[in-house]
């Protein structure tokens, strides 16, 4: 790529990042949602340094455009969400923060890249029948014994704790003690407690029994490329994705089904039991109470119940 359109000191930002002590994830995301700025302009012949409020508009059209190129150059049929649109540009603004941290130049200020409107739709999440029925499926349909083991009790962990998948995947058999408590390094390297049910300690320990790895890892994959590296083994997000995906259909549930649903799952009925927010908020690993409240799918029957037990003229006279 010629130098005209490249990010200058592009290295020593996520040096900067790495050394301030973001996560190997966190670093990815910001590599990966600049080179895609990156390209756009040498797509578009542009010089970084005389770029302009009108170029970042053009690049947000970009964004949401089928036309851009993905992270692997390859074409995209699929238009970004306003989420994901609002992450790339955040990583462009915290770039160009840095470079005036470090008295580089830069073509215009951070403000000048303004967020793309987000609106906040009602988050479905399955009802509890649902979610059990998702949970035992592979004991239902998973015809290998090992891999019906394992995934049962991937799922049972999800929705015991609420992890992240992000957290499951690289969780390690020394972070979970005899009695479930769970130590959880989360998003941002913040540190708190998941705690598992007696359910979910049954079928874990079922899969254990059948596991035989040396992988630090508590799930780990039966086959694949991957799968004699002893000393990195463990089963991958897309895995769980894939299969969660197939299980849904296989049951005929028809709203969405994914490991994020599972914890919105968790936080929901958590909450529809009478759970604490507080308390959703210090399981779930968020920051702020708002972040909570907008987390938690308050369903139409709960809504209900509410209705009739606490209005102030619920009662005949």
């Amino acid at each position: 790529m010629s130098k005209k359109y490249s990010l200058p000191c592009f290295d020593d930002f996520l040096l900067n990042l790495k050394v301030n002590n973001y996560s190997n994830e966190t670093i990815y995301s910001y590599e990966r949602d600049l080179v895609v700025f990156q390209d756009f302009l040498m797509d578009a012949e542009l010089d970084f340094s005389k770029i302009s409020k009108k170029d970042i508009l053009n690049y947000k059209a970009y964004l949401v455009s089928v036309d851009r190129l993905t992270t692997d150059k390859n074409s995209s049929d699929v238009q970004l969400s306003p989420y994901s649109t609002n992450r790339m540009l955040s990583a462009l603004r915290s770039y160009l923060k840095y470079l005036i941290d470090m008295d580089h130049p830069t073509p215009i200020p951070p403000d000048a890249i303004k967020m793309s409107k987000v609106t906040k739709n009602k988050v479905q999440v399955p009802d509890l029948n649902e979610v059990i029925k998702i949970i035992e499926a592979p004991s239902e349909f998973e015809k290998n014994k090992k891999v019906s083991l394992r995934n049962r009790a991937i799922l049972e962990v999800l929705f015991a704790t609420g992890l992240r998948i992000s957290e499951l995947v690289n969780l390690r058999t020394d972070r979970i003690d005899k009695n479930g408590r769970i130590y959880v390094l989360g998003k941002g390297k913040k540190e708190r407690f998941a705690y598992l049910t007696p359910r979910a300690i049954k079928y874990l320990k079922d899969y254990l029994k059948i596991r035989r790895s040396d992988s630090p890892f508590v799930f780990i994959p039966f086959q694949g490329k991957n799968v004699n590296d002893k000393k990195n083994k463990k089963i991958s997000t897309r895995y769980i994705q894939e299969r969660l995906k197939k299980y849904k259909e296989l049951l005929n549930i028809n709203v969405p089904v994914s490991p994020h649903i599972i914890r919105h799952a968790f936080a929901t009925y958590m909450a529809e039991d009478g759970a604490n927010p507080a308390a959703i908020q210090i399981l779930l690993g968020h920051e702020s109470l708002d972040t909570t409240t907008r987390y938690v799918h308050a369903s139409d029957r709960y809504a209900e119940k509410t209705h009739h037990d606490f209005h102030p003229l619920k009662d005949i006279e």
